[in-house]
């Protein structure tokens, strides 16, 4: 018996200050709620330039409180009145000087879920993550909402199987990746990492890139979200590598029984063979 879900992911360009950006994602929930989405996740700091282009401490005022903070809040009302699930990709402040990569999920009703944090930090040219963020000590979360049982992976992290094998042993049906990634970096990675990571974990994958060239730096956002199933078949079109999109599908759920059935590989784990792996 199938279990369809529509699923939303919305990609955009930076258009230059923090309020404006919030408001296009607004109306990007409005849009996407008005196409019968359950379901909507951001981009990678959706309310945000790209900002570690560069290395400066006066992004720093980008951090928010979560879920004290005015901006979680204001999703939470969006989601109650739209009744839709909403995955929030957010620059987080703990406490003062403790400052995460984060995404917060609100569920239909508008009530807070909880967070993952970023676990795999980068610190490469174009990509100065580690003076902005520490590493996320959430572990690897799933969420019981409205449109299924939903996990979170944020771009860098999808280059690290492990978080993906966990998010899929603790249930999660569809799995998240909200990303700022760059078109002269890892376009080569992008239609091969998380379809393989959909195959070996049996789950939806939504990943979600940022689109166009800010004026902090020469890191081409090429776009391209997609939806991709359990058999690596993506769902529908892929989005446009320039233009702002909203990228709405519909997902049966009840494929994920039928495929894990037929390979089991979460039976066929060997745990106790894999202690290596965790050896620094």
């Amino acid at each position: 018996m199938s279990r369809v879900i529509r699923a939303a992911l919305f990609q955009t360009a930076w258009t230059g200050d923090k309020e404006s950006m919030i408001q296009v994602h607004e109306q990007a929930a409005r849009d996407a709620a008005a196409q019968g989405a359950q379901v909507l996740c951001f981009q990678e700091l959706f309310y945000g330039p790209y900002f570690c282009q560069v290395q400066d401490e006066a992004f720093y005022e980008y951090a928010e409180r979560i879920p004290e903070g005015p901006t979680v809040q204001r999703f939470q009302t969006l989601a109650r009145e739209l009744g839709i699930v909403l995955v929030l990709p957010m620059y987080e402040e703990e406490q003062p000087g403790v400052l995460y990569n984060t995404a917060a999920v609100i569920d239909a009703d508008g009530s807070y879920l909880g967070k993952y944090r970023k676990t795999h930090i980068p610190q490469v040219r174009g990509f100065w993550e580690k003076f902005y963020f520490r590493p996320g000590n959430s572990g690897w979360p799933v969420f019981d909402t409205a449109a299924g049982r939903i996990g979170v992976y944020i771009c860098y992290d999808r280059h690290f199987p492990e978080g993906w094998r966990a998010l899929g042993l603790a249930g999660a049906e569809i799995v998240f990746n909200p990303s700022a990634t760059s078109r002269g970096l890892s376009r080569y990675l992008w239609q091969l990492e998380q379809p393989a990571a959909a195959v070996a974990n049996e789950y939806f994958v939504g990943a979600i890139n940022r689109v166009g060239v800010e004026d902090l730096g020469d890191n081409d956002f090429y776009g391209t979200t997609y939806f991709v199933d359990p058999e690596a078949q993506f769902v529908g079109e892929v989005a446009s590598d320039k233009e702002t999109e909203l990228v709405v599908r519909d997902l049966d759920l009840a494929r994920l029984r039928e495929v894990r059935d037929r390979w089991q590989f979460y039976r066929d784990r060997a745990p106790g063979a894999y202690t290596p792996l965790t050896a620094p």
